[in-house]
């Protein structure tokens, strides 16, 4: 097994190794130096060595930015409420939004519900052709609509 190696830092502070944060934050390199570019992360120093030497607390860093992204968070959002964090006052800003994030949310879902309905339709009605479909009573309207652009639009050619 492996031991990990722990850099030690100019006041004596532990340190980690880019491919150990990357591991113990469940990211890849490349992601955890696009962080540090896009500046979600501070740059790390430097070991003696010449290798990457990034605070522990780095870890949880990129596991909160991966978390708020599952949530629905854009990278750019995530950026912005971790700027306003680092300023140290208290702002709504998280709250505000999170409000927005769950109405996109509800609105997803909603959506995602009518086209649940829409494909229970076609599979109980036995549909075989969106174009062409020969079930009785077709909840597809494809067709029809595609019949009736045409008929209103006599200059598309054919």
């Amino acid at each position: 097994m492996r031991q990990d190696i722990v850099l030690q830092g100019g006041r004596g502070g532990a340190y980690l190794r880019s491919g150990q944060v990357a591991e113990q934050a469940g990211v890849n390199l490349q992601t955890l130096r696009y962080y540090e570019r896009r500046g979600l992360i501070a740059e790390p120093g430097r070991s003696p060595g010449g290798h990457r030497a990034y605070p522990p607390e780095t870890v949880t860093l990129l596991t909160v930015i991966k978390a708020a992204q599952r949530l629905g968070f854009t990278l750019e959002e995530v950026a912005e409420l971790i700027d306003t964090g680092r300023r140290g006052h208290p702002t709504p800003d998280l709250r505000e939004r999170a409000q927005a994030k769950i109405a996109e949310v509800e609105a997803k879902i909603a959506g995602l519900t009518t086209i649940r309905a829409a494909l229970v339709q076609v599979v109980s009605a036995g549909c075989d052709s969106l174009t062409h479909c020969t079930c009785p009573d077709c909840p597809l309207p494809f067709a029809d609509l595609a019949e009736g652009n045409r008929a209103s639009n006599p200059h598309e050619e054919s």
